[in-house]
């Protein structure tokens, strides 16, 4: 046994020295050792110039040197008779302790994932529904259908529609809206399930025939794992200024069977707003219709017998 008295003075610079060559860190060495990393600082610094017997040789277990390189000269006579032994035992303690912290950092990982709200990818699409073309000074019908994939989830939508033109009408209402700048928003919160969004817009009067107006927008979703990149609306984002009603898809001067059919069910999908359902009708029924120029309107004409 090794013959030190019960306490000794250790070299606290050689012990900082030997700890950093072999790049031990304060909080192993106090782990093996037994004590705080508070304690391994002040040993180092030379705060606690004397330590126990016990604890010299638990510090000298842990940096795997022999104890009396870590004593300074007045206990080097009583350090000479300990035996200059290798140390395997103490180099597989350390390969033990550094498995094991390894060990349990995994381990919380997975318990950490596994208390965690799983996330949920949303998909979520806006596709837009336009007539081929509007006349200028009239009304064009707009849908949005949304598709949130079977997730009541809360969505911001986004249109932006040519300017001069102006949106008169919307269901829901919108959360805001710059007819100047032509830009409309709605904020749908989780829960409300809607599936399309209606407004009606009139083209600018001062439009010309045969341009080409353009539309887009954009819409956002709420998700779990806070990805909230905008997708574009997908579906039509193009009608010719002409001068043919809306309902009147092939531009024949006339709405037939199969015409009144689908404008009835956008007047169906589009409840909320307000189209002019008995201007519809009273064409329908007349046969054909003229654009009027000056007064902006359809004249309904009466088909000759």
């Amino acid at each position: 046994m090794l013959n030190l008295p019960p306490t000794v003075c250790l070299d606290a610079a050689t012990v900082r020295r030997i700890r950093e060559e072999k790049r031990l860190t304060q909080l192993y060495v106090a782990k093996v050792a037994g004590v705080t990393t508070d304690t391994i600082s002040r040993w180092e610094n030379n705060r606690y110039p004397t330590v126990k017997r016990e604890n010299a040789l638990r510090l000298s277990e842990a940096l795997e040197v022999p104890v009396s390189m870590l004593i300074l000269e007045n206990n080097e006579s009583a350090a000479a008779t300990e035996p200059q032994q290798t140390l395997p035992h103490r180099q597989r303690r350390r390969q033990i302790f550094i498995f094991l912290l390894v060990l349990s950092a995994v381990i919380a990982w997975f318990v950490f994932r596994r208390t965690q709200a799983p996330l949920v990818h949303i998909s979520l699409t806006a596709q837009r529904l336009l007539p081929p073309h509007a006349a200028p000074g009239n009304i064009v019908p707009v849908r949005i259908r949304i598709d949130t994939g079977g997730e009541p989830r809360g969505f911001i939508l986004r249109e932006h529609f040519p300017r001069g033109w102006k949106l008169i009408e919307a269901f829901p209402p919108a959360s805001s809206l710059d007819n100047d700048e032509g830009t409309v928003r709605w904020m749908v919160k989780p829960g409300e399930n809607r599936t399309v969004i209606a407004y009606l817009l009139r083209v600018d009067s001062r439009q010309s025939l045969g341009t080409i107006s353009q539309m887009q927008g954009e819409v956002v979703a709420s998700s779990a794992d806070g990805k909230n990149a905008p997708s574009s609306v997908s579906g039509t984002a193009q009608l010719s200024v002409a001068p043919y009603l809306w309902a009147d898809r092939n531009g024949d001067n006339s709405v037939d069977d199969a015409e009144m059919l689908d404008a009835s069910y956008v007047v169906e999908e589009m409840g909320g707003v307000h189209l002019d359902w008995k201007q519809l009708e009273g064409i329908w029924d007349a046969g054909r219709y003229r654009w009027e120029v000056d007064k902006k309107q359809f004249i309904p004409l009466k088909d000759s017998p």
